[in-house]
């Protein structure tokens, strides 16, 4: 009987200390996700996707020097609507001059430039004075328009994810109905993309 106990025990406590090791082993896995990573739900993302052919969204915002911009107000105009991460930053900034270099030419083909980001006011005017960008630049706070063009998503930047806007361009016709969508845009030569899109309108 007292041999039986011990065996009993010995077994008890061997058990033990697996259970113990198994979850040490699930302690490591679950620690090893990288530092300062996040993972958003779904429904954070924007899940609408909008197509060649539909109506643009209206909208209002307002630009750098605080003045209410709505789509509505360029109504016969073609538009050149563009979506960018954050104001003064190289990719951005890139960008936004190249519309500023080119706008003779977009405006010639009967075409307004309008910027749009999360960024404030503020940020905005420091932005366009710091560089000399010579069209609107609409600040979107709230993410209203972010999201109702599609363009709020999950991004990753060195292992991290985090939310924020999709670089993408979306070239509107006369009628308020969009002709065509350039996502995750490229920033070099997206300038000549939109002229060649542009001309295609006349």
């Amino acid at each position: 009987m007292r041999t039986t106990t011990s065996k009993g025990k010995t077994a008890k406590h061997t058990t033990v200390k697996q259970t113990a090791k198994a979850r040490a082993k699930h302690a490591t896995l679950s620690s090893s996700k990288p530092a300062g990573t996040s993972q958003s739900s779904p429904s954070s993302s924007s899940r609408v996707q909008l197509k060649v052919g539909q109506k643009a969204p209206t909208f209002s915002l307002p630009n750098q020097d605080g003045k209410t911009v709505r789509l509505s107000d360029y109504k016969g105009q073609k538009v050149v609507l563009y979506f960018y991460p954050k104001d003064d930053t190289p990719g951005c900034t890139k960008e936004a001059c190249a519309f500023r270099d080119g706008l003779e030419e977009i405006q010639n083909s009967g075409a307004v430039v309008l910027g749009v980001s999360v960024d404030s006011v503020e940020s905005h005017k420091k932005f366009a004075q710091k560089y000399g960008l010579n069209f609107p630049l609409l600040s979107d706070e709230d993410k209203r328009v972010v999201q109702a063009y599609g363009v709020w998503k999950e991004r990753s930047l060195y292992g991290r994810k985090f939310m924020g806007v999709e670089r993408t361009t979306f070239i509107i016709d006369r009628e308020g109905k969009i002709q065509e969508i350039f996502p995750k845009v490229k920033v070099d030569n997206h300038l000549e993309e939109v002229l060649s899109e542009l001309e295609l309108l006349d």
